[in-house]
């Protein structure tokens, strides 16, 4: 057994609608809950919503992750070359 404290308005709102489909207050908790509970094991994972993007724009360089502080200091260097010399 569960005991949940509700504001009062949210209170009311719940015995309203328990009201309205002939429920009892806790019959409507339940379903609630169960029905909550449901949409949440059918939600995608971020993977699922992103597996179409992933890798899409891809820069082709395999190794950014690792050797990203060496490509940035090539870049940077390039840049200052460029505006050195150009």
């Amino acid at each position: 057994m569960i005991t949940v404290r509700l504001k009062p308005e949210l209170e009311k709102a719940l015995e309203v609608t328990a009201q309205k489909f002939g429920m009892t207050k806790s019959e409507l908790i339940r379903q609630s809950i169960e029905d909550y509970l449901k949409k949440l094991e059918q939600k995608p994972s971020a993977w699922e919503l992103g597996k179409e993007l992933f890798g899409r724009y891809s820069s082709g360089k395999g190794n950014l992750s690792t050797n990203r502080k060496e490509i940035l200091k090539q870049k940077l260097w390039e840049k200052h070359f460029e505006e050195n010399i150009g």
